[in-house]
């Protein structure tokens, strides 16, 4: 079971790319706001504040180094904060709203793409390009009219 999402324990971010032991993000780095949701509910939709916000100052955090910090504020800005408010149950917003911003992170947190070098062709792929070329040219040209001889 992934305990990224329970609400206490900290923020745990699985391993990833970027990440080899993954995260844990401590609880006091973490702030939580709860509002009225506007979604479903039926009659207690505006008696209970089930809609969650979790944000998360990359600035300040202490689970990350450095390079880690600089990479996730170029791509995301210095505070990551995400919503939930699909569900009926407070507990299940929050913990669809830290499993959301983990994700967040460690897609933050990958190191970016390889560039592709781009190689030369080789010498015997030129060569059969340029085969297939005349072949084709041969077909074409055998395609005239006849004469009548």
């Amino acid at each position: 079971m992934d305990h990224a999402g329970e609400p206490g324990s900290g923020l745990r971010v699985r391993p990833g790319p970027g990440l080899p032991q993954g995260l844990l993000v401590p609880e006091g780095d973490l702030v939580e706001r709860f509002s009225r949701s506007s979604g479903p509910g039926g009659q207690s939709v505006n008696t209970t504040d089930s809609r969650v916000e979790v944000v998360l100052d990359l600035t300040r955090t202490s689970a990350l180094s450095d390079d880690q910090r600089r990479r996730a504020v170029e791509r995301v800005g210095a505070v990551l904060s995400v919503t939930a408010s699909e569900q009926r149950s407070q507990l299940r917003n929050r913990t669809a709203a830290r499993q959301r911003l983990a994700d967040r992170l460690r897609e933050a947190l990958a190191p970016p793409p390889v560039t592709r070098v781009p190689t030369k062709p080789t010498r015997g792929s030129k060569r059969r390009r340029l085969e297939a070329k005349s072949r084709r040219g041969r077909t074409k040209q055998l395609r005239g009219r006849v004469t009548g001889e």
